[in-house]
Order: structure tokens, then sequence, then C-alpha cells
């Protein structure tokens, strides 16, 4: 198995928690000199760190953006139960500023009961699937994040700040317990803002074991959105 392939089952495996060599060898069903070697070049690439035998994922680096693939596996259930009541608040012919995140991504089938909507998005995903299910959809462009399949960058800003939207439907990666919402993506909260500014009101959805947590980049106060949704 190449090192590429080995780098998404330690991303996968570590997302989990921390792991020793030992035990990264054992499930990886690599030999622990491999499971170094691995470690040095995950490390120069900013991904993982190990301290005394220890391996972790670097998450808390500047706009670290939290793969898709593991995010889409995160709290399957809890963002089924979010979706659900997401959708009381949408009406026939609303305009709607969707973010990347895999909890709004789960609102798109619902979506798709409603007459004469449209949605924008920075998700490459979310606008792919939405226009499947004949959803009306405008996508910004932009640079993309292999990591999210999200749009970013000032071409995505520019275009989304044409736009007003009746609701923005949204997430991120923590909210304190002083109501500070945050991420560790700085580029993906400025599209946020953007959506927030630009819509009559905003509602974060966010599943329960975000709270209590705080990342890199605050993205506003749990006041300035009218709902937080979970599960």
């Amino acid at each position: 198995m190449s090192i590429y392939n080995r780098e998404q089952q330690y991303i996968s495996l570590l997302s989990q928690g921390q792991h020793t060599v030992s035990q990264l060898s054992e499930k990886l069903f690599v030999s622990e000199p491999t499971v170094r070697r691995d470690i040095v070049k995950l490390e120069q690439k900013g991904l993982l760190e190990c301290k005394r035998g220890v391996v972790k994922l670097v998450t808390n680096a500047a706009d670290k953006r939290i793969p898709l693939f593991i995010r889409d596996t995160e709290q399957t259930e809890a963002k089924t139960s979010i979706a659900v009541k997401a959708a009381a608040h949408i009406k026939d012919g609303f305009v709607i500023m969707m973010d990347a995140s895999t909890t709004a991504y789960h609102l798109i089938p619902h979506l798709a009961s409603f007459k004469d909507i449209l949605l924008i998005t920075n998700g490459a995903k979310t606008a792919l699937d939405a226009a499947s299910m004949g959803i009306r959809t405008i996508c910004t462009g932009g640079e993309m994040t292999l990591e999210s399949f999200s749009y970013i960058g000032t071409d995505a800003e520019a275009l989304l700040s044409k736009y007003n939207a009746d609701i923005a439907i949204f997430s991120c990666r923590g909210i304190s317990d002083d109501g500070i919402v945050s991420d560790n993506s700085i580029l993906e909260n400025s599209m946020r803002r953007i959506m927030m500014k630009n819509s009559k009101k905003s509602i974060l959805l966010s599943d329960s074991s975000k709270f209590g947590s705080i990342y890199l980049n605050t993205l506003c106060h749990k006041d300035e959105l009218v709902e937080i949704i979970s599960e």
C-alpha cells in the first residue's frame, strides 16, 4: 500500500483520538519502522505530530480544515435530526445561502420538497447534489479546498456578496460556554460572514459534540443568530 493511501488511514484513525506507534502498526498491518517513516513524512506535511511515541493530528494550526471524508462520518444521526428541524424554517420561494458543511448538506433532501427556492452555496458537493434533485442552485466558484470541497477566496467572496437571501444556514467547529462560535478555517468563516450579512436571518446548525469548544477563528457570538439548532 502506498504512503498516499496510508495517509488517509492515518487521518481517519487519528481523528478518533491519539494513538501510539505500536497501535498504528497493529491497526494498519504494517511494521513499526514503516509507521515511523510515514510519521516523519506526514509531520513534514503538517498533518500530524509525534511526541514520545504518541501520535495525534495537528488540528490547531492556522487555517486548518478538517477533511470532508472525516467530517462526513461524524455525528451522522445528529445531523439527520438537525436537518429535519432546520427544514421547518424554510418556505416556498426562499433564497437560501448555505455553507459547505456536512451538517448543512444533510438539509438538501428536505429542500427538494419546496417550490421556487434558490440555493446559493460555496460547497461543490452541496451544489452538485442540490442541482441533481431539481433545486435551482448558484455555486460561487473560486479556489477549491481539497479537504472540504468548498470554494473560498476573493473570487468566491465577490460573487457571494452580489446576492441577498432570506436565510443563511451554516455550521462551525465549536461553540464556547460563553457563546463564541468559532472554526479553524479563517477563509470559510469569511464566506459565512458574508452569508450572515446578506441574509435576513442566520441559523447555525451544530451537534452537541461541538458545545464547550473554541477554535482558531471567531465567526460570531450566538446573540447574532436567530437560532442554534442541535439534536
